[in-house]
């Protein structure tokens, strides 16, 4: 029986545009001011005029309509991945206190793996809000909570983690990688 991963799909295969449309929208954005990995919580008290203006863009296309490129050598590694390992993309398509509009954010999500992704079974596209429910042997995340049950933790490297020590990684067991060669590296 072939291991599980669990791959993420924002900052993890692609940087979508929410950080985009955040900084459009604030002008500029203090990320130091981020308590939290919810970007949404710098637009505390804004939420329904953000909503009015973004709820129907699409997170994984550029303003010509095609879609966003997957972070440098992820379709290739995921293939390899693919045909040693059980591979499940796991992703939130909720926004917190629903900025977006869930149902809408699914399909984009989904559309966007098929295009990449076509070698990957869809039936391994998990649309969860909380992905601790589920174990899996590895996991690949830009998000410590979202590793917990996993039993090989890596961690992507994304602007909101930078501020974890190793020091704490290694109280968690969790391995930082920068990009998808180290990834590939690390599980051959």
């Amino acid at each position: 029986m072939k291991k599980s991963i669990l791959v993420d799909m924002d900052e993890t295969i692609v940087n979508n545009r929410f950080p985009t449309f955040l900084e459009e929208f604030l002008k500029k954005v203090d990320y130091t001011k981020l308590k939290s990995f919810n970007r949404q919580d710098l637009i505390k008290g804004r939420e329904t005029e953000f909503k009015k203006k973004y709820k129907f863009n699409n997170l994984y296309k550029n303003e010509e309509g095609s879609f966003i490129e997957p972070l440098n050598d992820c379709i290739k590694v995921l293939k390899r991945l693919n045909e040693k390992y059980e591979v499940f993309i796991v992703t939130s398509y909720k926004w917190k206190e629903d900025i977006f509009d869930a149902a809408n954010n699914l399909k984009n999500k989904y559309e966007y793996l098929e295009n990449y992704f076509p070698f990957l079974n869809s039936n391994n596209f998990i649309f969860i809000d909380d992905k601790t429910l589920i174990h899996f042997d590895i996991g690949i995340d830009d998000n410590p909570r979202n590793l917990v049950n996993c039993d090989l933790k890596l961690l992507m490297t994304e602007r909101r983690n930078k501020i974890i020590s190793d020091e704490e990684l290694k109280k968690q067991n969790i391995v930082r990688v920068n990009d998808w060669n180290e990834i590939y590296n690390l599980l051959r």
